[in-house]
């Protein structure tokens, strides 16, 4: 289908940007890389009069490491996330979440802010960042704010963002060195949504799990903290009955629907394999 008619407005800064937004309202959405927002456009089930491509604002791009955290401007695109070699030595796990996600095409325009912000349950960067404590940097028109991840989501394509708010910059804390990671994703074919997924960041010592951190993707309306799954995990040696009762505690919280990529009760078993992956891949990258 065709979208809609709309105006095209292309601010060059980010007060530009949210000035707009905010003297424009309910009529208006920021445009990241497109690749949400357009296809809903073209089916009529998102219908603005007015795009404000963020494209132009060179503030909102680029990667670095900035006391400890890894700061990651939100118009930063997929490919470079995958050339990054300072997330490649301190955050693997984007790089490797990163690869899963589309296709090249679409990773050399997808962006990690329009990834993030639009709350749609089936993006694989949400989970990632709830995984990992991220917390999202909101900027208005007369205020900013920080919103953690892990409360950022309120429901399908419902957010924290408040009218005239962009998402400016994702800030991560680095994990500890010697961890490890893994992204584990079920999908139909090349370029698919997740059937289900997971993302595990985890240490160890002494043979046992001294921290661990989980993101489940696509297997309810928002993305999910598996919280009370890696407090399982902690203490233990990651042996088989441990991580039954973590599979167990994460399929609990699931609440996938049933559509084209299976039914619900499949999708849930899903996220449980994804999950049992990722933290054997993990565990034999941790260092310790």
């Amino acid at each position: 289908m065709i979208p809609g008619s709309f105006d095209y407005h292309r601010p060059a800064s980010i007060s530009a940007a949210v000035t707009l937004l905010a003297k424009l309202g309910e009529d208006a959405r920021p445009l990241a890389g497109g690749h949400s927002l357009i296809p809903m456009m073209k089916t009529r089930l998102s219908t603005p009069t007015h795009l404000v491509d963020l494209g132009g604002i060179d503030d909102l791009k680029g990667i670095k490491d900035e006391k400890g955290d890894i700061v990651i401007g939100a118009m930063t695109t997929q490919h470079a996330l995958i050339g990054s070699e300072l997330l490649a030595s301190k955050i693997p796990i984007i790089r490797e979440t990163s690869l899963l996600i589309a296709d090249p095409q679409i990773r050399y325009m997808g962006t990690l802010g329009g990834n993030a912000a639009n709350g749609d349950p089936g993006n694989d960067m949400p989970a990632l960042m709830q995984c990992l404590g991220a917390t999202y940097e909101l900027t208005g028109p007369k205020t900013k704010r920080k919103v953690a991840a892990r409360d950022f989501y309120q429901g399908a394509y419902a957010t924290a963002l408040q009218p005239g708010e962009i998402l400016t910059a994702i800030r991560i804390p680095v994990p500890p060195a010697g961890h490890g990671y893994a992204y584990e994703k079920l999908k139909r074919k090349i370029g698919d949504y997740a059937t289900a997924a997971a993302a595990v960041i985890l240490t160890m010592a002494g043979g046992k799990c001294t921290s661990a951190s989980i993101g489940l993707t696509n297997v309810a309306e928002t993305p999910l903290w598996a919280a009370d799954a890696a407090k399982v995990l902690v203490g233990s040696k990651l042996d088989k009955a441990s991580l039954d009762k973590a599979v167990a505690a994460a399929e609990a919280i699931t609440n996938p629907a049933s559509d084209g990529r299976g039914p619900a009760h499949f999708r849930t078993k899903m996220a449980g394999v994804m999950l049992r992956r990722a933290v054997e891949r993990a565990r034999a990258r941790a260092k310790g």
